[in-house]
Protein backbone atom coordinates (compact mmCIF):
# COMPACT_ATOMS: atom_id res chain seq x y z
CA UNK A 1 0.00 0.00 0.00
CA UNK A 2 1.26 3.46 -0.84
CA UNK A 3 1.24 5.39 2.38
CA UNK A 4 2.80 8.71 1.44
CA UNK A 5 3.63 10.89 -1.49
CA UNK A 6 6.92 12.52 -0.70
CA UNK A 7 7.66 13.95 -4.12
CA UNK A 8 6.15 13.61 -7.56
CA UNK A 9 8.21 11.50 -9.90
CA UNK A 10 7.03 13.64 -12.79
CA UNK A 11 7.19 17.36 -12.06
CA UNK A 12 3.81 18.94 -12.85
CA UNK A 13 4.11 21.34 -15.77
CA UNK A 14 4.26 24.96 -14.69
CA UNK A 15 2.51 27.80 -16.42
CA UNK A 16 4.65 30.49 -14.90
CA UNK A 17 6.42 31.13 -18.16
CA UNK A 18 3.80 29.61 -20.43
CA UNK A 19 2.77 32.95 -21.86
CA UNK A 20 6.27 34.39 -22.23
CA UNK A 21 6.17 33.93 -25.99
CA UNK A 22 3.36 35.63 -27.85
CA UNK A 23 3.92 33.42 -30.87
CA UNK A 24 3.08 30.14 -29.18
CA UNK A 25 -0.04 29.67 -27.03
CA UNK A 26 0.34 27.76 -23.77
CA UNK A 27 -0.29 24.05 -23.97
CA UNK A 28 -3.22 22.67 -21.97
CA UNK A 29 -2.53 21.01 -18.67
CA UNK A 30 -2.49 17.21 -18.60
CA UNK A 31 -5.92 15.67 -18.11
CA UNK A 32 -6.70 14.00 -14.81
CA UNK A 33 -9.21 11.24 -15.60
CA UNK A 34 -9.19 9.83 -12.06
CA UNK A 35 -10.82 13.04 -10.85
CA UNK A 36 -13.61 12.55 -13.38
CA UNK A 37 -14.17 9.01 -12.13
CA UNK A 38 -14.23 10.19 -8.53
CA UNK A 39 -16.78 12.82 -9.43
CA UNK A 40 -19.19 10.05 -10.44
CA UNK A 41 -18.77 8.35 -7.07
CA UNK A 42 -19.62 11.61 -5.30
CA UNK A 43 -22.76 11.99 -7.45
CA UNK A 44 -23.71 8.42 -6.60
CA UNK A 45 -23.45 9.18 -2.88
CA UNK A 46 -25.89 12.07 -3.31
CA UNK A 47 -28.27 9.83 -5.25
CA UNK A 48 -28.13 7.25 -2.46
CA UNK A 49 -28.85 9.94 0.12
CA UNK A 50 -31.98 11.01 -1.73
CA UNK A 51 -33.17 7.41 -2.12
CA UNK A 52 -32.79 7.19 1.66
CA UNK A 53 -34.65 10.48 2.18
CA UNK A 54 -37.53 9.39 -0.07
CA UNK A 55 -38.01 6.30 2.07
CA UNK A 56 -37.91 3.63 -0.62
CA UNK A 57 -36.71 1.01 1.84
CA UNK A 58 -38.27 -0.05 5.10
CA UNK A 59 -37.22 -2.34 7.95
CA UNK A 60 -33.74 -3.85 7.90
CA UNK A 61 -33.13 -2.76 4.29
CA UNK A 62 -33.88 0.81 5.30
CA UNK A 63 -31.33 0.63 8.10
CA UNK A 64 -28.69 -0.64 5.66
CA UNK A 65 -29.43 2.23 3.26
CA UNK A 66 -29.18 4.68 6.15
CA UNK A 67 -25.82 3.21 7.14
CA UNK A 68 -24.48 3.34 3.59
CA UNK A 69 -25.92 6.62 2.33
CA UNK A 70 -27.07 8.62 5.34
CA UNK A 71 -23.89 10.70 5.01
CA UNK A 72 -24.24 11.08 1.24
CA UNK A 73 -24.62 14.85 1.50
CA UNK A 74 -20.85 15.01 1.99
CA UNK A 75 -20.59 14.27 -1.73
CA UNK A 76 -21.39 17.96 -2.23
CA UNK A 77 -18.41 18.90 -0.09
CA UNK A 78 -16.28 16.71 -2.34
CA UNK A 79 -17.59 18.64 -5.35
CA UNK A 80 -16.65 21.96 -3.75
CA UNK A 81 -13.08 20.87 -2.97
CA UNK A 82 -12.75 19.26 -6.40
CA UNK A 83 -14.00 22.39 -8.13
CA UNK A 84 -11.31 24.52 -6.48
CA UNK A 85 -8.64 21.99 -7.41
CA UNK A 86 -9.62 21.59 -11.07
CA UNK A 87 -10.17 25.29 -11.76
CA UNK A 88 -6.76 26.11 -10.29
CA UNK A 89 -5.12 23.24 -12.15
CA UNK A 90 -6.55 24.34 -15.48
CA UNK A 91 -6.40 28.12 -14.95
CA UNK A 92 -5.02 29.90 -18.00
CA UNK A 93 -2.13 32.34 -17.67
CA UNK A 94 -3.18 35.95 -18.13
CA UNK A 95 -6.78 34.86 -18.41
CA UNK A 96 -9.31 37.65 -18.09
CA UNK A 97 -12.08 37.40 -15.54
CA UNK A 98 -14.86 37.83 -18.09
CA UNK A 99 -13.42 35.08 -20.29
CA UNK A 100 -13.31 32.75 -17.29
CA UNK A 101 -16.86 33.63 -16.26
CA UNK A 102 -18.08 33.08 -19.80
CA UNK A 103 -16.65 29.58 -19.82
CA UNK A 104 -18.21 28.81 -16.45
CA UNK A 105 -21.62 30.05 -17.60
CA UNK A 106 -21.31 27.91 -20.72
CA UNK A 107 -20.49 24.94 -18.54
CA UNK A 108 -23.25 25.01 -15.92
CA UNK A 109 -26.04 27.35 -16.96
CA UNK A 110 -27.69 25.48 -19.86
CA UNK A 111 -28.34 22.38 -17.75
CA UNK A 112 -29.47 24.55 -14.85
CA UNK A 113 -32.06 26.29 -17.04
CA UNK A 114 -33.23 23.02 -18.59
CA UNK A 115 -33.81 21.33 -15.23
CA UNK A 116 -35.36 24.51 -13.84
CA UNK A 117 -37.98 24.38 -16.59
CA UNK A 118 -38.62 20.70 -15.86
CA UNK A 119 -39.06 21.47 -12.15
CA UNK A 120 -41.43 24.32 -12.94
CA UNK A 121 -43.61 22.13 -15.16
CA UNK A 122 -43.67 19.42 -12.50
CA UNK A 123 -44.79 21.92 -9.87
CA UNK A 124 -47.85 22.83 -11.94
CA UNK A 125 -48.69 19.46 -13.50
CA UNK A 126 -47.86 16.60 -11.12
CA UNK A 127 -49.46 15.82 -7.81
CA UNK A 128 -47.59 15.71 -4.50
CA UNK A 129 -45.03 18.28 -5.69
CA UNK A 130 -43.77 21.42 -3.99
CA UNK A 131 -46.02 24.39 -4.65
CA UNK A 132 -45.03 26.64 -7.56
CA UNK A 133 -42.48 29.31 -6.63
CA UNK A 134 -43.28 32.97 -6.25
CA UNK A 135 -41.84 35.31 -8.90
CA UNK A 136 -39.10 36.40 -6.49
CA UNK A 137 -38.15 32.81 -5.71
CA UNK A 138 -38.04 31.91 -9.40
CA UNK A 139 -35.89 34.93 -10.26
CA UNK A 140 -33.51 34.16 -7.39
CA UNK A 141 -33.15 30.60 -8.67
CA UNK A 142 -32.55 31.75 -12.24
CA UNK A 143 -29.89 34.16 -11.01
CA UNK A 144 -28.34 31.47 -8.76
CA UNK A 145 -28.57 33.55 -5.61
CA UNK A 146 -31.31 31.57 -3.85
CA UNK A 147 -28.91 29.86 -1.43
CA UNK A 148 -28.16 33.18 0.25
CA UNK A 149 -31.65 33.17 1.80
CA UNK A 150 -32.37 29.91 3.57
CA UNK A 151 -36.17 29.84 3.04
CA UNK A 152 -35.49 29.77 -0.72
CA UNK A 153 -32.57 27.36 -0.90
CA UNK A 154 -34.71 24.38 -2.04
CA UNK A 155 -36.68 26.34 -4.64
CA UNK A 156 -37.61 24.48 -7.87
CA UNK A 157 -34.81 21.95 -8.49
CA UNK A 158 -33.54 21.54 -4.91
CA UNK A 159 -30.00 20.44 -5.81
CA UNK A 160 -29.39 23.74 -7.59
CA UNK A 161 -28.52 25.27 -4.22
CA UNK A 162 -24.98 24.01 -4.75
CA UNK A 163 -24.82 25.84 -8.08
CA UNK A 164 -25.55 29.06 -6.23
CA UNK A 165 -22.50 28.29 -4.09
CA UNK A 166 -20.45 27.53 -7.19
CA UNK A 167 -21.56 30.81 -8.78
CA UNK A 168 -20.13 32.62 -5.76
CA UNK A 169 -16.91 30.61 -6.02
CA UNK A 170 -16.61 31.51 -9.70
CA UNK A 171 -17.10 35.18 -8.88
CA UNK A 172 -14.25 35.00 -6.36
CA UNK A 173 -11.90 32.79 -8.38
CA UNK A 174 -10.09 35.44 -10.48
CA UNK A 175 -9.00 37.18 -7.27
CA UNK A 176 -8.14 33.85 -5.61
CA UNK A 177 -5.93 32.60 -8.44
CA UNK A 178 -4.16 35.97 -8.57
CA UNK A 179 -3.45 35.67 -4.85
CA UNK A 180 -2.26 32.06 -5.13
CA UNK A 181 0.14 32.96 -7.93
CA UNK A 182 1.68 35.67 -5.77
CA UNK A 183 2.04 33.38 -2.79
CA UNK A 184 4.80 30.84 -2.52
CA UNK A 185 4.32 27.33 -1.24
CA UNK A 186 4.41 28.46 2.39
CA UNK A 187 1.89 31.21 1.76
CA UNK A 188 -0.43 28.80 -0.03
CA UNK A 189 -0.12 26.31 2.82
CA UNK A 190 -0.94 29.06 5.30
CA UNK A 191 -4.04 29.94 3.30
CA UNK A 192 -5.04 26.28 3.37
CA UNK A 193 -4.58 26.19 7.14
CA UNK A 194 -6.79 29.27 7.48
CA UNK A 195 -9.44 27.56 5.36
CA UNK A 196 -9.42 24.50 7.62
CA UNK A 197 -9.66 26.74 10.68
CA UNK A 198 -12.60 28.57 9.10
CA UNK A 199 -14.46 25.29 8.54
CA UNK A 200 -13.88 24.27 12.16
CA UNK A 201 -15.12 27.61 13.50
CA UNK A 202 -18.14 27.64 11.21
CA UNK A 203 -19.02 24.06 12.14
CA UNK A 204 -18.90 24.95 15.82
CA UNK A 205 -21.03 28.04 15.24
CA UNK A 206 -23.60 26.09 13.22
CA UNK A 207 -23.82 23.25 15.75
CA UNK A 208 -24.44 25.75 18.55
CA UNK A 209 -26.85 27.92 16.53
CA UNK A 210 -24.73 31.03 16.87
CA UNK A 211 -25.96 32.40 13.54
CA UNK A 212 -29.43 33.25 12.32
CA UNK A 213 -29.63 30.58 9.61
CA UNK A 214 -28.14 27.21 8.78
CA UNK A 215 -24.69 27.49 7.27
CA UNK A 216 -25.00 24.29 5.26
CA UNK A 217 -26.26 26.01 2.10
CA UNK A 218 -24.74 29.48 2.63
CA UNK A 219 -22.25 30.13 -0.21
CA UNK A 220 -19.87 32.18 1.94
CA UNK A 221 -19.69 29.36 4.49
CA UNK A 222 -18.79 26.81 1.80
CA UNK A 223 -16.05 28.98 0.27
CA UNK A 224 -13.26 27.56 2.52
CA UNK A 225 -13.75 24.10 0.96
CA UNK A 226 -13.30 25.57 -2.51
CA UNK A 227 -10.24 27.54 -1.39
CA UNK A 228 -8.73 24.41 0.14
CA UNK A 229 -9.09 22.59 -3.18
CA UNK A 230 -7.41 25.51 -4.95
CA UNK A 231 -4.55 25.50 -2.45
CA UNK A 232 -3.85 21.79 -2.90
CA UNK A 233 -3.78 22.23 -6.68
CA UNK A 234 -1.32 25.09 -6.32
CA UNK A 235 0.94 22.99 -4.11
CA UNK A 236 0.83 20.14 -6.64
CA UNK A 237 1.74 22.57 -9.42
CA UNK A 238 4.67 23.81 -7.33
CA UNK A 239 5.70 20.19 -6.61
CA UNK A 240 5.29 20.91 -2.90
CA UNK A 241 2.29 18.76 -2.00
CA UNK A 242 3.11 16.27 0.75
CA UNK A 243 0.19 13.99 1.38
CA UNK A 244 -0.76 10.32 1.56
CA UNK A 245 -0.89 8.14 -1.52
CA UNK A 246 -4.11 7.15 -3.23
CA UNK A 247 -4.94 4.07 -1.14
CA UNK A 248 -4.26 5.73 2.20
CA UNK A 249 -6.14 8.87 1.15
CA UNK A 250 -9.14 6.79 0.12
CA UNK A 251 -9.09 4.98 3.48
CA UNK A 252 -9.01 8.35 5.26
CA UNK A 253 -11.96 9.60 3.21
CA UNK A 254 -14.01 6.46 3.91
CA UNK A 255 -13.29 6.66 7.64
CA UNK A 256 -14.38 10.28 7.71
CA UNK A 257 -17.53 9.45 5.76
CA UNK A 258 -18.67 6.82 8.26
CA UNK A 259 -17.85 9.13 11.18
CA UNK A 260 -20.44 11.67 9.97
CA UNK A 261 -23.39 10.17 11.94
CA UNK A 262 -21.48 10.93 15.15
CA UNK A 263 -21.69 14.71 14.71
CA UNK A 264 -24.48 17.26 14.47
CA UNK A 265 -26.25 16.96 11.10
CA UNK A 266 -25.67 19.68 8.54
CA UNK A 267 -22.56 21.79 8.13
CA UNK A 268 -20.55 20.09 10.93
CA UNK A 269 -20.40 16.92 8.82
CA UNK A 270 -17.96 18.81 6.59
CA UNK A 271 -15.33 18.51 9.32
CA UNK A 272 -15.44 14.72 9.19
CA UNK A 273 -14.64 14.35 5.51
CA UNK A 274 -12.56 17.47 4.83
CA UNK A 275 -9.17 15.87 5.51
CA UNK A 276 -9.96 12.75 3.49
CA UNK A 277 -11.31 14.63 0.48
CA UNK A 278 -8.45 17.12 0.57
CA UNK A 279 -5.95 14.25 0.53
CA UNK A 280 -7.81 12.07 -1.97
CA UNK A 281 -8.10 14.60 -4.80
CA UNK A 282 -4.38 15.46 -5.16
CA UNK A 283 -3.47 11.80 -4.58
CA UNK A 284 -5.66 10.79 -7.53
CA UNK A 285 -4.23 13.61 -9.62
CA UNK A 286 -0.66 12.55 -8.88
CA UNK A 287 -1.50 8.94 -9.68
CA UNK A 288 -2.55 10.08 -13.14
CA UNK A 289 0.50 12.32 -13.58
CA UNK A 290 2.93 9.63 -12.49
CA UNK A 291 1.26 6.70 -14.23
CA UNK A 292 0.46 4.95 -10.96
CA UNK A 293 -2.45 2.49 -10.68
CA UNK A 294 -5.86 4.10 -10.20
CA UNK A 295 -9.19 2.35 -10.52
CA UNK A 296 -10.86 5.75 -10.83
CA UNK A 297 -9.63 6.31 -14.38
CA UNK A 298 -11.35 3.24 -15.80
CA UNK A 299 -12.95 4.37 -19.05
CA UNK A 300 -16.49 3.54 -17.90
CA UNK A 301 -16.08 5.47 -14.67
CA UNK A 302 -14.67 8.40 -16.62
CA UNK A 303 -17.64 8.32 -18.98
CA UNK A 304 -20.03 8.26 -16.04
CA UNK A 305 -18.07 11.14 -14.54
CA UNK A 306 -18.67 13.14 -17.70
CA UNK A 307 -22.40 12.59 -17.18
CA UNK A 308 -22.26 13.27 -13.44
CA UNK A 309 -23.27 16.94 -13.55
CA UNK A 310 -26.35 16.22 -15.64
CA UNK A 311 -27.10 13.18 -13.45
CA UNK A 312 -26.79 15.28 -10.32
CA UNK A 313 -29.12 17.93 -11.72
CA UNK A 314 -31.87 15.55 -12.92
CA UNK A 315 -31.95 12.67 -10.44
CA UNK A 316 -33.89 14.41 -7.66
CA UNK A 317 -36.55 15.51 -10.14
CA UNK A 318 -36.95 11.88 -11.19
CA UNK A 319 -37.35 10.84 -7.55
CA UNK A 320 -39.82 13.64 -6.94
CA UNK A 321 -41.87 12.67 -9.98
CA UNK A 322 -41.99 9.15 -8.60
CA UNK A 323 -43.93 10.29 -5.55
CA UNK A 324 -46.95 10.86 -7.81
CA UNK A 325 -47.02 7.09 -8.43
CA UNK A 326 -45.42 5.65 -5.30
CA UNK A 327 -46.58 8.04 -2.63
CA UNK A 328 -44.45 9.61 0.07
CA UNK A 329 -41.99 7.33 1.89
CA UNK A 330 -43.48 4.00 0.74
CA UNK A 331 -40.98 1.91 2.78
CA UNK A 332 -40.89 -1.06 0.45
CA UNK A 333 -39.32 -4.37 1.28
CA UNK A 334 -35.88 -5.26 -0.02
CA UNK A 335 -36.79 -6.60 -3.47
CA UNK A 336 -39.43 -3.97 -4.25
CA UNK A 337 -37.13 -1.22 -2.97
CA UNK A 338 -34.28 -2.45 -5.15
CA UNK A 339 -36.56 -2.59 -8.19
CA UNK A 340 -37.84 0.95 -7.65
CA UNK A 341 -34.34 2.28 -6.96
CA UNK A 342 -32.93 0.58 -10.06
CA UNK A 343 -35.72 2.06 -12.16
CA UNK A 344 -35.14 5.56 -10.78
CA UNK A 345 -31.40 5.19 -11.32
CA UNK A 346 -31.82 3.97 -14.91
CA UNK A 347 -34.21 6.82 -15.74
CA UNK A 348 -31.89 9.38 -14.15
CA UNK A 349 -28.89 8.03 -16.03
CA UNK A 350 -30.75 7.93 -19.35
CA UNK A 351 -32.00 11.49 -18.88
CA UNK A 352 -28.52 12.64 -17.88
CA UNK A 353 -27.21 11.26 -21.17
CA UNK A 354 -29.94 13.19 -23.02
CA UNK A 355 -29.10 16.36 -21.12
CA UNK A 356 -25.38 15.93 -21.79
CA UNK A 357 -25.75 15.21 -25.50
CA UNK A 358 -28.70 17.50 -26.31
CA UNK A 359 -28.20 20.41 -23.92
CA UNK A 360 -24.88 20.54 -22.11
CA UNK A 361 -22.41 19.86 -24.94
CA UNK A 362 -24.14 21.69 -27.83
CA UNK A 363 -25.00 24.72 -25.68
CA UNK A 364 -21.40 25.00 -24.51
CA UNK A 365 -20.15 24.82 -28.10
CA UNK A 366 -22.68 27.46 -29.12
CA UNK A 367 -21.73 29.89 -26.37
CA UNK A 368 -18.02 29.37 -26.98
CA UNK A 369 -18.19 29.01 -30.77
CA UNK A 370 -15.88 31.98 -31.38
CA UNK A 371 -13.25 30.83 -28.99
CA UNK A 372 -10.60 28.17 -29.21
CA UNK A 373 -11.38 24.53 -28.60
CA UNK A 374 -12.62 23.62 -25.14
CA UNK A 375 -9.79 23.13 -22.65
CA UNK A 376 -9.68 21.23 -19.36
CA UNK A 377 -11.15 24.28 -17.61
CA UNK A 378 -14.27 24.09 -19.80
CA UNK A 379 -14.55 20.31 -19.81
CA UNK A 380 -14.56 19.93 -16.01
CA UNK A 381 -18.10 18.98 -14.98
CA UNK A 382 -19.52 21.03 -12.19
CA UNK A 383 -20.83 19.76 -8.93
CA UNK A 384 -22.60 19.62 -7.23
CA UNK A 385 -25.16 19.46 -4.44
CA UNK A 386 -24.73 19.03 -4.89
Amino acid sequence: MTTATTRTTRTPPSRTDAASSSSSPPSPMPSLPSLTGLRWMAALLVFGLHVHNFGYFGGGAGRIVTWGFGAGATGVSFFFVLSGFVLTWSARPRDRAFAFWRRRIARVYPVHLATLVVALVMAYVLSRQAKPPTPKQALANIALVHSWWHPWWQTLNPVSWSLACEAFFYAAFPALILLLRRLGARGAAALGALSVAAVLVLAWADAHHWVGQSLYSLPAARLPEFVLGAVTARLVLLDRWRGPGLEAALALAVLGYFFVPQVTPGYPATVCTLAGFTALIPAAALADLNGLPSMWRHRRLVRLGELSFAFYMIHLLVLRAGTSLLGTKPHFGLLAGLAVTATAFALSLALSWVLYEAVESPARRLILRRRRRTTASEAEPAPTGR
